[in-house]
């Protein structure tokens, strides 16, 4: 058994390696974005659409790219999106104008989206035995949050020694690296064919409907919540999306299948992870932006402030995670960490104007730190527990949309909270300084909510799933039932 989970480590590193390039770029463009406006004459607004670009094709499509992944094979479908993703850097490294970076921007959207919808896919087929499968999936959540914290320090690095463009150029030797490795090392496997589920109509719908959903979040927090802008995005949204569910409703084979909403958990571990991550992502916006303008750190120590909480994630999410979900099961484990996800809250909503990083921060960042190390792989095995080679796909494209989801509705809620608190403030005559942190504060203490109400959930909704335990015969069993087989 251990010469075959060794065998298996290769593949793994291989989908690591890629999620770990999708993510790093997700956020590496931030720190560059002041240069890129300087070189190609963007505009204010305008500037805006090198980030928003990517996020809404990739939001967009990860669903559909889930769903491709077990009609036409996962492994062909991730190949694809590394090769898609690896030319769009190319297309950014050479473009001249704002109009080619932002079509580039959405062609990596895209990219990603194909790659990372079928990564966990991937992951349920090649490790089925549920323990292992915790540890792998353990090895690829520390990836994403290691990756979201490293990608501001990476992007300060690379734009002050070589210019923004490099961030793009370091993706083609990395993309290059990893197609050529996945066609070794990534077991060759079959989908279920086109004929067996292309909903075309509810593919359209539901893929509109989301990049809808996403374009009115993200422009949110420049437009206002009650902008037309942002009211006709949403309500698009919710048009499209409604006309998608009707769709799933009556297709002979949908997009979305009843069977897999019906699957134990399921649905509960999403609803989690969407409170969880909105929360999650708030925190490493708002924070590293307080450190910069009421604790007076410069972008780059910023970046250097937050190494400590993927140090830890690292640490209990290889070393404990998935020994812990093993032994105890990962409803137990989630609930655990999304107590002190909780308390990380609090403490950092207590930062005062004046505050140290060692006395007032750093505490908060070991907190997050163990809090992430035991929520993100708990919550994605949660919500692949079921999953089987005919719907992995799918179910890593939906626990990936929310995600992302939920990533953005959380950012533009608390930033749009924290504004409004502190213009309060200001308007109550309290000084900038001040009056900023006191926006922080109310925008934390509202993560902190989210959190609780992710914990309540969780405990409410989440079956008491048995862990995995060894039979007489010395195989691994587990309690939940598979995609397809649920009573």
């Amino acid at each position: 058994m251990d010469r075959v989970v060794a065998s298996r480590w290769p593949a793994l590193l291989v989908l690591c390696a890629g999620s770990l390039m999708i993510i790093l770029d997700g956020t590496v463009v931030a720190v560059a974005l002041p240069a890129v406006q300087r070189d190609l004459g963007f505009t204010a607004a305008g500037l805006a659409w090198v980030v928003n670009a990517y996020l809404v094709a990739f939001g967009g499509l990860l669903l559909l790219a889930g769903r491709l992944g077990d009609l036409l094979g996962r492994r062909g479908v991730f190949l694809a999106g590394v090769a898609l993703f690896t030319l769009a850097s190319l297309a950014c490294v050479v473009a001249s104008g704002p109009a080619l970076l932002v079509a580039a921007r959405f062609g990596q959207g895209i990219g990603g989206a194909l790659a990372m919808a079928v990564s966990l896919g991937m992951i349920v087929r090649l490790y089925p035995e549920p323990a292992e499968r915790a540890r792998a999936i353990a090895v690829f959540s520390f990836t994403g949050a290691a990756g979201a914290s490293v990608g501001t320090v990476a992007g300060g690095v690379l734009t002050d020694a070589a210019g923004w463009r490099a961030i793009f150029l370091v993706n083609l030797p990395i993309g290059a690296a990893i197609l050529l490795t996945a066609v070794r090392r990534l077991p060759a496997e079959r989908g279920i064919g086109l004929r067996a589920g292309l909903d075309l109509p509810g593919a359209l719908l539901g893929t509109a409907g989301l990049m809808a959903a996403v374009l009115g979040i993200v422009g949110a927090g420049e437009h206002g919540w009650t902008s037309p802008r942002t009211v006709g995005a949403v309500a698009l949204a919710v048009l499209l999306l409604g006309g998608f569910v009707l769709r799933q409703r009556v297709a002979a084979t949908p997009l979305l299948p009843g069977r897999v909403l019906r699957v134990p958990g399921l649905v509960a571990a999403n609803a989690v992870q969407f409170l969880m991550v909105s929360a999650y992502f708030g925190f490493q916006f708002l924070l590293a932006v307080e450190l910069q303008l009421v604790l007076g750190l410069d972008a780059a120590t910023t970046g250097w402030a937050f190494l400590p909480t993927p140090v830890v994630i690292a640490v209990v999410s290889l070393g404990l995670a998935g020994r812990l979900i093993a032994r105890w099961g990962a409803r137990t484990v989630l609930l655990v960490g999304l107590g002190l996800a909780a308390v990380g809250f609090l403490l950092i909503a207590r930062l005062p104007t004046d505050g140290a990083y060692l006395a007032d921060v750093l505490p908060a960042m070991l907190v997050f730190g163990m809090a992430g190390g035991l929520t993100l792989p708990a919550v994605t095995t949660l919500a692949m527990a079921g999953a089987t080679d005919t719907d992995a796909g799918l179910a890593s494209g939906l626990a990936n949309t929310t995600q992302q989801v939920g990533g953005a509705v959380g950012l533009a809620a608390l930033a749009t909270l924290a504004a409004a608190r502190s213009d309060s403030l200001l308007a109550d005559g309290w000084g900038e300084t001040a009056a900023l942190a006191g926006g922080y504060r109310m925008a934390f203490v509202a993560a902190a909510a989210l959190v609780v109400a992710a914990l309540l959930v969780a405990l409410t909704t989440l079956p008491g799933a048995r862990p995995a335990r060894t039979d007489r015969q010395g195989g691994l069993t587990a309690g939940t039932a598979p995609i397809g087989r649920a009573g």
